[in-house]
């Protein structure tokens, strides 16, 4: 996707503070403030933020029960995160890889799920260095991790890219657990194809399918300001209540024209 974004004069979505009379007191007031007086630099990312959600729908369309998610939503997150009136609005807008922040290493690394997330595409031009400078890294990383948060795991046997259903005649000894490990297979993958063997004889044939215990998505948690808050970002007790105040904002602008 090449991304382009034409100028335009959002409307703001709240009455402003300022013509009321009153001045923001609280800092949440004062963000507020901030929001309903965004003007074209909070939308610099749109093209950006579509292109990376689209990718990571492509990659995800197939998982158990996964829900395409809405760029939106990710908008949101910057306005929460960051926004144009930040110091690393151009740099970190969605604040993954801050420093003591374990998001970025857990989502790269692979350890919590993180290699089932990313797009195989993306995975090359994705860095723990370049997240914490490039924001259209940043973004792909914040995003990566939002839904590696939102997802359900589970180890189960999956089988090999050659998923060919070859036999094996059984030795002295042997059982489905025996073979299946000198094959290169699960027991649960023998006992599926073996369904009526519950004692190994010398000389039996087994059918056997190349497989291995793997980490897989088994589901995915509801997408809501207050799941957002839990899993993205536990550190701010107002985080739900600026996405959903930020929510209101985001929807009522105009959608940058991006190039597809």
């Amino acid at each position: 996707m090449t991304a382009s974004a034409t100028s335009r004069h959002p409307a703001s979505p709240h009455p402003e503070p300022g013509k009321r009379g009153t001045a923001p007191s609280t800092s949440l007031d004062k963000w507020k403030f901030g929001i309903d007086r965004a003007d074209a630099d909070w939308d610099i990312y749109d093209c950006r933020i579509q292109s990376v959600v689209d990718e990571y729908n492509r990659h995800l369309s197939s998982s158990t029960g996964y829900v395409p998610l809405d760029w939106k939503v990710v908008k949101t997150m910057l306005w929460v995160e960051t926004g144009a009136g930040s110091s690393e609005w151009k740099s970190k807008p969605m604040q993954i890889g801050n420093r003591d922040d374990p998001g970025l290493a857990s989502l790269l690394l692979g350890n919590e799920g993180g290699d089932l997330i990313i797009p195989p595409s993306m995975r090359p031009y994705m860095s723990i260095q370049g997240a914490k400078v490039e924001p259209l890294q940043n973004i792909r990383a914040g995003v990566g991790y939002l839904l590696m948060r939102m997802a359900s795991y589970a180890y189960k046997s999956v089988p090999n890219a050659d998923a060919r259903v070859c036999e094996v005649a059984a030795g002295p000894g042997d059982n489905l657990d025996r073979i299946a490990k000198a094959q290169g297979s699960t027991l649960e993958a023998m006992k599926k194809l073996n369904p009526s063997v519950r004692v190994v004889h010398a000389g039996d044939v087994l059918k056997y399918q190349k497989a291995s215990i793997r980490r897989v998505i088994t589901g995915w948690n509801t997408l809501s300001a207050s799941g957002v808050a839990q899993r993205y970002n536990r550190g701010d007790p107002a985080y739900a209540s600026k996405f959903q105040y930020a929510t209101r904002a985001v929807v009522q602008r105009r959608d940058a024209a991006c190039v597809r």
